[in-house]
C-alpha cells in the first residue's frame, strides 16, 4: 500500500461555482485531478484529503461530491476544512460516505502501512501576527482536538508510523515552533500532510523535514492538482 495526499479539492456542492475565477490553473481542476489520480493511484492505496472538499452548505448536497470522489481509486480518509459548512454531525456524514472513504474527527484510523490522525487545526500563530482572542480560543480547542486525535492513535497501538493530518497549516515557513508542533514531536510523529494555503499563500507553507517529522503542503494548486506521495 503506497499513500497519497491531495487537499482542498473545492467541489461545486451542486451549484455553479467556477474555480477558475482564481486563476486559469483552476479551470475543469477536477477533470485534471481525476486524471492524475486515475495515472497514479491504485485500488489498494490510499489518498488523505485534508479538508475543504465540498462547497456545498449541506450534507445532502455535498453527496455527490462525495461520490465522485468515491468513484476514483484507493482508500480516501477525510478531514474537515473550515470550507466544509456541509460537515455537521460525523455520524451523519459517516453515514454517507462511500465505500472505502473514512472521515476523521478527533479520532483515528488504521492501514496497512500507518495509523493516520488529525484535526482541522487553526490559523498558525507568529512573533509577526499573534491571535486575536477569538481566533487563540479556537487553536487552543484545535490543540486539545489533537491531543484526542493523538490518543485515538495510541491506543491503536499498532506499532506503525503515525501520519497527521490536519487542514490549516501547523507551521509555517518561518515559523516552525508552537503547540501544535510541540505536540506532534512529543508523539513521534512520522509525517504532517496539511492543505488551506493557495496562491500566494503557498510560499509561506513549509514542505520538508524539521525536528525529524516530514512535513507536505498538499492544497491541490500547490501540487500541480497531482496526488503527491507520502509513503
Amino acid at each position: 500500500m503506497r499513500l497519497f495526499a491531495i487537499g482542498d479539492l473545492h467541489l461545486s456542492g451542486g451549484d455553479e461555482k467556477p474555480m477558475d475565477v482564481f486563476g486559469p490553473q483552476w479551470d475543469r481542476h477536477f477533470f485534471h485531478i481525476s486524471e492524475a489520480w486515475r495515472s497514479l493511484v491504485r485500488e489498494e492505496d490510499a489518498v488523505l484529503i485534508p479538508g475543504d472538499i465540498s462547497w456545498a452548505m449541506r450534507l445532502e448536497d455535498a453527496v455527490p461530491d462525495l461520490k465522485a470522489i468515491g468513484e476514483l481509486p484507493g482508500i480516501k480518509i477525510l478531514c474537515k476544512g473550515n470550507h466544509d459548512y456541509w460537515w455537521n454531525s460525523i455520524t451523519r456524514v459517516r453515514s454517507v460516505l462511500p465505500d472505502r472513504m473514512t472521515a476523521l474527527q478527533h479520532d483515528a484510523a488504521e492501514l496497512e502501512n500507518c495509523v493516520i490522525c488529525g484535526t482541522r487545526g487553526w490559523i498558525t500563530p507568529t512573533r509577526e501576527a499573534p491571535l486575536a482572542p477569538e481566533d487563540r480560543k479556537i487553536y487552543c480547542r484545535e490543540v486539545q482536538r489533537l491531543k484526542l486525535s493523538l490518543e485515538a492513535a495510541r491506543a491503536l497501538n499498532a506499532g506503525k508510523p503515525l501520519v497527521v493530518m490536519t487542514h490549516f497549516p501547523p507551521l509555517t515557513r518561518d515559523e516552525r515552533e508552537n503547540p501544535f508542533v510541540s505536540m506532534l514531536e512529543a508523539c513521534g510523529a512520522a509525517a504532517v500532510v496539511y492543505g488551506h494555503l493557495h496562491g500566494s499563500g503557498i510560499q509561506n507553507g513549509f514542505t520538508g523535514v524539521h525536528h525529524g517529522i516530514a512535513y507536505t503542503l498538499a492544497s491541490c494548486d500547490s501540487i500541480g492538482f497531482t496526488p503527491v506521495r507520502i509513503i
